[in-house]
C-alpha cells in the first residue's frame, strides 16, 4: 500500500496554498502530483521506488525509504488526493481501478479524530475544528473525486474487485 499522503509539499513551500493567512492542507495545491504520479510510475516498471516519509506534526518530509512490491501483479495508492492522479495514470497505462471510498460520515471524523489525536499531529483545538470542517465538506469531496475519474464505492466492493483484478478477471464486478 503507497500512502500517496506522504507526498505533501514542506511547510515552507512557497507554492503552498493559503486560505485566511494559513497553509490549507486540503487544497490539492498542497500536494507534489507530479511526484506521486512518477513513483507510481517507477513502481509498475521496476517493482520498487525511493518514497518519501512525512511528519504531518513537522509539515515536511523528514526521510525516504525503500516501497518494494515485491513481484506484486498491482499495488494500491491511497490518499485524499489519489484522485487528483486519475486522469494522468489511466493515460500512462498504470491504472486497473480508482475508487473513492463512501463511508458513513460519522464514522470517518470519528476515526480521523481517534487517529489524529493518537499520533498528536496537531494541537486537539486544531484537530477537532478540522475535522469537523472535513465532516461538513465530505459529501462535495466524495463529488469531486467521482467528477476526476474515480468510482464512489464502499469498502467491501472495493476489495471484490480488487480481489477479482488478482484472480485475473479484471472486468468482474461482483
Amino acid at each position: 500500500m503507497l500512502c500517496l499522503d506522504d507526498f505533501y509539499k514542506d511547510g515552507d513551500d512557497p507554492t503552498l496554498p493559503r486560505r485566511n493567512g494559513q497553509v490549507d492542507w486540503d487544497s490539492p495545491s498542497s500536494w507534489d502530483a507530479e511526484t506521486a504520479v512518477e513513483t507510481i510510475a517507477r513502481l509498475a516498471r521496476y517493482g520498487k521506488a525511493e518514497v518519501p516519509v512525512y511528519a504531518i506534526g513537522a509539515d515536511r518530509r523528514v526521510a525516504t525509504r525503500s516501497f518494494d512490491v515485491a513481484g506484486s501483479p498491482l499495488f494500491i495508492a491511497e490518499g485524499i488526493f489519489a484522485a487528483e492522479i486519475v486522469e494522468e495514470c489511466r493515460r500512462r497505462g498504470l491504472l486497473a481501478g480508482a475508487y473513492a471510498l463512501r463511508r458513513p460520515r460519522g464514522a470517518t471524523f470519528l476515526r480521523r479524530l481517534a487517529r489524529d489525536l493518537a499520533e498528536q499531529r496537531k494541537a486537539p483545538r486544531v484537530l477537532l475544528s478540522r475535522g469537523v470542517a472535513l465532516l461538513r465538506a465530505e459529501p462535495a469531496v466524495l463529488r469531486r473525486q467521482t467528477g476526476l475519474g474515480a468510482e464512489a464505492a464502499r469498502a467491501r466492493e472495493v476489495l471484490r474487485r480488487v480481489a477479482a483484478l488478482l484472480a485475473g478477471h479484471p472486468h468482474q464486478h461482483p
